[in-house]
């Protein structure tokens, strides 16, 4: 990480996870654990949560943000979410592009671009999620896809609102699987990353973004992903439902 031009954040991402009344009870435990970070710290929490979390949270450090958004602001599209909704219920932040997002519900590139950019406009910040399969991996076509990934998800997104974008890498073969990328490997796809983000909006942008890491990061191998220059917080899975292991991740952050 580097502190002095841009912020650590670690985001928990609980997927479909927790009632809203279980909820309340993981964020009872979580405010003292990450009460003395030095890093910023987010939940992303079903919608079914969010009114208990953004009330729970008020007054804390805690930043909610939401798993899913959609890219239209209203109409005739069932069990969608818009983001004027979610502002409304005071969320912060947004997740598009999540690998299960894309493996399961059909999202593409350009639907992740059309996420994002409503997100934006509608003054969220939004944590874009790239990343490569095992198959995509062994090929050795990492760099040439997630570099794609980024350029079509920042499509029509200004400099002004890179301010409010966090990219997190995820490698699809490591997330949920307990498998990690390697500290390196890690920092040589987040280094990627902010390569081509130089290249669309230069430097001074590039390295004021955060580039978060998002496989399997867990209390155990935090402290050696977040000491890499290029990887600046972590998107957490599983370890994000126990408070503790949280709590230890933010640490390894705020260090």
């Amino acid at each position: 990480m580097n502190k002095a031009t841009r912020k650590a954040i670690i985001a928990g991402n609980w997927k479909m996870n927790k009632t809203a009344t279980e909820a309340a009870e993981l964020i009872d435990a979580l405010i003292p654990a990450v009460k003395d970070a030095d890093c910023e710290v987010v939940i992303c929490t079903p919608f079914t949560s969010l009114v208990t979390a953004v009330e729970k949270c008020k007054g804390t450090n805690i930043h909610v943000g939401a798993e899913n958004v959609h890219f239209e602001k209203s109409g005739a599209f069932t069990g969608e979410i818009s983001a004027d909704m979610l502002v409304d219920l005071g969320v912060e932040y947004v997740i598009t592009g999540h690998s299960e997002r894309r493996q399961y519900f059909a999202e593409t590139d350009e639907t992740v671009n059309k996420r994002t950019k409503a997100a934006l406009e509608a003054g969220l910040k939004v944590i874009v999620c790239v990343g490569e399969s095992l198959a995509q991996r062994e090929q050795g076509v990492t760099e040439e896809l997630v570099r794609m990934q980024t350029k079509i998800a920042l499509g029509g997104v200004s400099a002004e609102e890179m301010k409010r974008v966090v990219i997190a890498y995820e490698p699809v073969w490591a997330i949920g699987t307990g498998r990690t990328a390697t500290a390196d490997q890690a920092q040589e796809v987040c280094a990627a990353i902010r390569k081509v983000l130089g290249e669309l909006y230069g430097e001074e942008v590039a390295e004021a973004t955060t580039v978060q890491y998002g496989g399997s990061m867990n209390a155990g191998n935090a402290d050696e992903l977040l000491s890499k220059k290029d990887v600046d917080g972590g998107l957490i899975g599983g370890a994000s439902l126990k408070a503790d292991a949280f709590g230890a991740i933010v640490a390894a952050a705020s260090k």
